[in-house]
């Protein structure tokens, strides 16, 4: 379970408080004194009364995210620091946030950011060192509860999965009984608490998630997802990023809702086929995903990494690797037949600390030039400032047979261009081997010394 997101620093339901059915027993006012856009919480305070008895019937995708994880852990071995402002990340001014409590966030501290800046924000916070090993331990435990009651668990990283549990409502009861069971054990056993959202998708149950928190549990019926949805703004949906949110506003379109009545081939003259389709779709609540067992989405991935020889802080030296890495993935994928549409991005940092970013590509690529574009955006988006990196990694993931995937013609693309350029390439490399062809900039020594390879490029 990977880099913590961004979360709500009040929301969801608590243990006591509304006996931890979820958000359709909280009322409006509630919802509104939490945070919420009001047509939100109008949206999310209306599900209870329309829908009686156990609401999550058949909302057997659960999306469970830890709160706050790797604070929360930090804070098992410093409980006198409980309800104060605490942040996890190097000590150094140069290093960055993994992590921080809600009382943190409340000044504006979010993972990634440069420890000095989350300093200036937060004067009073107590800075803790992050515990790679706690972290996994923990995550592991969770898992492991996670797996005794459904094996179709999906793990996205050390703080989050997704759940299928429709082969276990007969034995362990509804759904949000499941789910009510499943936080109560991790925080009895674990210390930690975590919040789930439950729908009949993967896309809304993780919306839900995010807005349970923390330490809350909302259901989100299927005949509530369109009202639940509309409201949302355009970034809500999988896969808007900040240009994709961009372009949509250009056309005007700023929630779920105005999506959903945007006729699919208009999304998809403006966003690219792949992309404008399945907005469309989600916009509907409609994502066909199943939960894939985490072993499954392992083999469906395939990436790169390099750690420096000496940790560096010059932009230009770490976008070359995220170059380099980015070449050797996507000549990996060629060679598989595969390709993939999210690319993923991994930085360690000189205190361990690891962030990893994704971006959701609109159509599926074997392209290092598309790979690198992307992971470039990532890092940039990052802001870190001259930090120190110990480590790059590029990853892409969701792959399937290129054969399978229609290829759209761009309207600005040659007849001939990237595809057969990357394609030459290929043949030389299995002539010639490793390293005959490469960008320009990989041709320039590597940091600490390192050198470029014998071979003269891309290892």
């Amino acid at each position: 379970m990977g880099q913590e997101s961004a979360e709500p620093e009040d929301g969801g339901t608590r243990r006591g408080e509304c006996g931890s059915r979820g958000w359709a027993s909280v009322s409006r006012s509630q919802l509104a004194r939490a945070g919420l856009d009001p047509a939100v919480a109008a949206s999310v305070a209306g599900l209870r009364q329309h829908t009686p008895g156990d609401a999550s019937d058949g909302c057997t995708v659960l999306h469970v995210d830890m709160d706050a994880f790797y604070a929360s852990v930090s804070l098992l071995e410093r409980p006198d620091l409980r309800g104060k402002p605490v942040i996890v990340g190097g000590g150094s001014s140069r290093g960055v946030v993994l992590s921080a409590t809600y009382e943190a966030r409340r000044s504006g501290v979010h993972s990634a950011m440069s420890m000095s800046r989350a300093r200036r924000m937060c004067p009073d916070a107590v800075v803790l060192p992050p515990d790679p090993d706690r972290y996994a331990a923990v995550s592991a435990a969770v898992v492991a509860l996670f797996t005794s009651v459904t094996p179709v668990v999906e793990q996205l990283g050390m703080d989050e999965a997704f759940l299928d549990v429709s082969g276990a409502v007969r034995r362990s009861g509804s759904p949000l009984q499941i789910a009510t069971d499943l936080r109560d054990r991790v925080a009895d056993e674990q210390g930690v608490t975590c919040s789930v959202g439950l729908a009949t998708t993967k896309a809304v149950a993780k919306l839900a998630s995010g807005r349970a928190k923390p330490d809350g549990a909302l259901v989100v019926p299927a005949d509530q997802v369109v009202p639940f949805l509309h409201p949302l703004p355009t970034s809500a949906l999988w896969g808007v990023g900040e240009k994709t949110e961009q372009a949509l506003a250009r056309l005007g379109l700023h929630t779920v809702g105005q999506v959903a009545h945007t006729p699919s081939a208009t999304l998809r003259r403006a966003l690219g086929d792949a992309l404008g389709a399945s907005l469309h779709e989600l916009a509907w609540g409609r994502d066909p995903r199943p939960v894939v067992p985490s072993a499954a989405v392992a083999e469906r991935s395939t990436g790169a990494q390099e750690t420096f020889a000496v940790d560096v802080d010059d932009p230009e030296v770490v976008l070359r690797e995220v170059l380099r890495m980015s070449e050797r993935v996507a000549r990996h994928l060629r060679r598989d037949g595969h390709v993939g549409r999210t690319v993923v991005l991994v930085v360690r940092f000189a205190d361990f600390t690891t962030v990893t970013r994704s971006r959701t590509l609109r159509e599926a690529t074997d392209s290092g030039r598309d790979v690198y574009a992307a992971a470039a955006a990532l890092w940039t988006a990052m802001g870190l400032q001259r930090a120190r990196i110990r480590l790059v990694g590029v990853r892409v993931e969701g792959l399937v047979d290129a054969e399978r995937v229609p290829r759209q013609l761009r309207l600005d693309e040659p007849e001939r261009g990237w595809r057969e350029a990357d394609r030459a390439v290929d043949a030389a490399v299995r002539r010639f081997g490793s390293g005959v062809v490469a960008p320009a900039s990989l041709l320039l020594p590597r940091p600490g010394g390192q050198g470029r390879p014998p071979t003269g490029g891309v290892p």
